[in-house]
């Protein structure tokens, strides 16, 4: 049972919305990966911990009774199961159980299930796949190299040399499982856990593949194409099913989880489905009005500046953002303007700007209301 506090492993309060658990976990997920952390078990484990905090905490059923009964009801017996802890939550088993459902380790059932449908699944793996941002934005087809455990061609994943077989394990004798009976507050309780022996399967390999030495299969290096759908953000998670090891002795092939890491864009900003990039106009394009040409992720538009146009101003560019992952149609590009202020003027400039000071009435930095002979005043003068 994880003792510490759920929302606490996260970093969030307890009333945090959805969204704030995602971003959460995100950036706790980022910090403890593996990947990041390569030999420290001590993260590794850490990464365990908020990776099933986040999973209860997403689901509103299994949140509330954590709010309600505290760790007990999703870890224990209060999570719904009966006192044999028959039924019920599939995670009321323990902590154990969580990080079975969570990261593929060997499964442990419980009295009442009966024997073993077949061969023990194989574990799933996980590793990481840098995308640009537009590959995120649009979607992409990509190549990966893994190395994992694939059946045994010699023996078809049996584990048997070719022409023998398998018999029955005598530990288990054959169920694939072994029973253990506990005492607790609430009554005995019953549970199963896999034979050390067969691993679950129910049988044994009395002479075993030369070639993969009675696994059923062997680590090969391959290289595995990942369809990256349109929409995709940095952090998010794509489960491959049956591309993960396979299982040993012919167990089917556990889910390959694939965490997307995003490279940020220099010119834009994404925000849900939203893209967000700043233009710099010039202070007389501001004020008489012009037409600028805005790079978007798909092609140049042309973005009207409305005379008068103040920095700060926003211009929305409906369906240029970011394709909806699970709806139809695309976010909006905002576009931010910044009116730039002149720094540098030669004097015809500074002539021009003094006499429009003038003709407005505006005090310059000198304190009076323009300065010099300037070209308005020249025009003025030579039109008598």
């Amino acid at each position: 049972m994880i003792e510490t506090d759920l929302y606490e492993l996260l970093g969030v309060s307890r009333n945090a919305t959805d969204e704030e658990l995602k971003r959460a976990y995100r950036r706790k997920a980022r910090q403890l990966h593996p990947d990041a952390n390569p030999g420290d078990a001590q993260t590794e484990e850490r990464f365990k911990e908020v990776s099933v905090a986040y999973e209860v905490l997403r689901d509103p059923e299994r949140r509330q009774r954590y709010d309600q009964f505290g760790p007990a009801g999703v870890f224990g017996p209060a999570a719904g199961g009966s006192a044999g802890g028959f039924g019920g939550d599939p995670f009321a088993g323990g902590l154990g159980d969580l990080f079975e459902a969570f990261f593929g380790a060997a499964g442990t059932s419980r009295a009442g299930h009966g024997r073993r449908s077949g061969p023990v699944p194989g574990p799933d793996a996980e590793l990481v796949l840098d995308l640009s941002f537009r590959d995120a934005v649009f979607g992409s087809k990509r190549e990966v190299a893994v190395s994992t455990p694939v059946r045994c061609d010699a023996c078809q994943g049996s584990g048997a040399r070719p022409g023998t077989g398998a018999v029955r394990c005598p530990d288990c004798g054959g169920l694939g499982e072994l029973r253990r009976v506990r005492q607790s507050i609430l009554g005995q309780v019953v549970t199963a856990v896999p034979c050390g022996r067969c691993h679950g399967s129910g049988e044994v390999i009395a002479d075993p593949c030369p070639d993969c030495r009675g696994e059923g299969r062997r680590v090969v290096d391959r290289t595995l194409v990942v369809e990256v759908p349109a929409g995709v953000d940095d952090g998010s998670t794509l489960r491959l099913a049956g591309h993960g090891p396979a299982g040993v002795r012919g167990g089917p092939n556990g889910a390959l989880f694939v965490h997307l890491r995003v490279a940020p864009d220099p010119d834009f900003e994404r925000v849900d489905t939203d893209l967000h990039t700043t233009v710099h106009v010039a202070m007389t394009q501001a004020a008489l009005g012009a037409s600028l040409e805005v790079p978007t992720l798909d092609e140049p538009r042309t973005v009207p500046i409305t005379a008068g146009t103040q920095s700060g101003t926003v211009v929305t560019l409906k369906g240029l953002g970011v394709p909806r992952l699970r709806g139809r149609g695309r976010g909006d590009l905002h576009v931010h303007v910044v009116v730039d202020v002149p720094t540098e003027l030669d004097d015809a400039q500074r002539a021009l700007l003094a006499e429009l000071a003038v003709a407005r009435g505006e005090v310059v930095a000198d304190g009076r209301e323009g300065h010099g002979e300037g070209l308005f005043s020249k025009l003025r003068s030579a039109l008598g």
